[in-house]
């Protein structure tokens, strides 16, 4: 007798690594369900062809019917609900990460949007304050239910919807579909800084997978999930990090970059290119290797953001400027993250083996509070967090800039900053300081990378896999 079937929306590069990298799939399929899974429609087959096996399938989710839903179907008013969803979480948790954004929207939006947000802000101000208007709200988003899945409901009758999300992005339409049905909705948790960065779901949902007690109260204070729908999975994307089984081997891993193996390795993982350049940064870590003022002989290796890639913007600008940086200094290498195509571009997660390896061996590892400082501990490595300012950030005219200096009370960089897993410098001569503490004492901060490892990812041993690909075979047996 056939198994229940289960569709699982994965709309970003994030979300193919969680569900077709890891045990979750394989956990479901071996409890008897079939997967339907729907992803960007030009990867369609690609995956088809990676992960065929009986009982898995793949469909489109026909992003570009969606946009095309959302743009023709009282495009303003979709835009705004969707909007305050972002905005409107409970300030019963820290709201330092949306008020950034609204910040951004109040210095770049068009004309008629400046006029609009004094309205937004006031509405936001209510929802924050206000269950009932939060619940409002989502009621009002389903008056915004589509039929692009019809076909695929009928045809499949799945028992249970799954999102990487609970309807945060275009998944919504479909997680509304579901509802309009009657049908379960879970949403598995797969960022860092998800539950804190995005709040009010896009949809009515019914049940939740997250990585720790930490997101699980994120959930239930900031966007008012009941505590008995939320499951702590921990996170299994990252069972290959704790199983170690994505290295490359450090002698090739070396070669493939062309790296000294006699000199230490540092590595600078560019991230939060949206509000402020991560030029500074790079410039200041390649002058203290080329120059040699570090404590050891020691080399840099770049990681581009997959934001530097979008074309013709001020952060593929940056990108070209590091470029050249590196081919001008010696002992300053580059890597570029490795696009799976489609739509998930350079978000693809295609590249594992290579992020682990990068961390794995980086004697010290730099970044901006990005989500590779969770994944930086998990490999035991020394962790900097480099907020080096220039004055006037981006310096282009109408393009919001937002001091790196001012993001550390954002939920996620505040709590690595509180459990001291590492450090934090704003200066070049900081910088120096703390590169050479590392170099010269690696162990510092260990007890404190795991005690964060801990807190923030739960499961340690590898099973984050297999127990939420059991919660979600709990859900449809239900």
């Amino acid at each position: 007798m056939p198994g229940k079937k289960v569709f699982i929306s994965a709309d970003h590069g994030l979300s193919i690594v969680y569900f077709l990298q890891t045990d979750v799939l394989p956990t479901l399929m071996a409890g008897g369900t079939e997967v339907i899974l729907l992803t960007d429609d030009g990867l369609v087959e690609q995956i088809r062809n990676r992960f065929e096996q009986p009982g898995f399938v793949v469909e489109g989710l026909r992003l570009n019917r969606v946009r095309q839903y959302f743009e023709g179907h009282q495009h303003s008013l979709q835009y705004w609900l969707h909007f305050l969803r972002w905005m409107g979480g409970s300030n019963r948790v820290n709201t330092n990460a949306m008020d950034g954004h609204m910040r951004q929207m109040s210095y770049e939006a068009s004309p008629r949007g400046k006029q609009i947000l004094p309205l937004i802000k006031s509405a936001t101000w209510l929802l924050r304050r206000s269950r009932l208007a939060r619940q409002a709200l989502i009621s009002a988003q389903m008056y915004f239910t589509s039929t692009i899945y019809h076909d695929l409901f009928e045809k499949y009758r799945p028992a249970l919807v799954i999102a990487s999300t609970p309807g945060w992005r275009m998944d919504r339409f479909l997680l509304r579909e579901a509802g309009r049905r009657g049908l379960p909705t879970a949403a598995a948790i797969v960022g860092w800084d998800n539950p804190s960065s995005y709040r009010l779901p896009g949809a009515r949902m019914d049940w939740a997978t997250c990585w720790s007690q930490i997101q699980k109260q994120e959930l239930i204070h900031g966007s008012d999930w009941a505590a008995e729908r939320v499951n702590v999975g921990g996170i299994p994307s990252y069972d290959g990090y704790f199983r170690q089984s994505w290295l490359i081997p450090r002698d090739e891993y070396f070669r493939l970059h062309q790296l000294d193996p006699q000199r230490k390795l540092l590595s600078y993982a560019c991230s939060f290119v949206t509000f402020s350049p991560n030029y500074p940064n790079v410039e200041a870590l390649a002058k203290l290797v080329s120059q040699n003022q570090l404590a050891m002989p020691s080399q840099l290796l770049i990681r581009l953001h997959p934001n530097h890639f979008q074309s013709g913007s001020l952060y593929e600008q940056e990108a070209n400027r590091i470029r050249e940086l590196v081919r001008t200094l010696p002992h300053v290498h580059l890597v570029e993250p490795v696009p799976l195509g489609g739509e998930l571009g350079y978000y693809s997660g295609e590249d594992m083996p290579e992020k682990a390896s990068m961390m794995a061996y980086s004697d010290v590892f730099l970044t901006v509070y990005s989500t590779m400082v969770v994944e930086t501990a998990i490999h035991d490595r020394p962790i900097v967090s480099v907020c080096i300012d220039v004055p006037g950030g981006w310096n282009t005219p109408g393009k919001f800039s937002l001091s790196l200096s001012e993001i550390g009370e954002w939920p996620t960089h505040e709590r690595f900053r509180k459990a001291k897993a590492g450090r934090i410098v704003a200066n070049e001569r900081d910088l120096r300081d703390v590169v050479n503490l590392y170099l010269e004492r690696p162990e510092t901060d260990r007890l404190e990378r795991h005690r964060f490892i801990q807190d923030e990812c739960t499961y340690t041993d590898g099973s984050a896999g297999k127990r939420t690909g059991e919660f979600f075979q709990s859900l449809i047996m239900r």
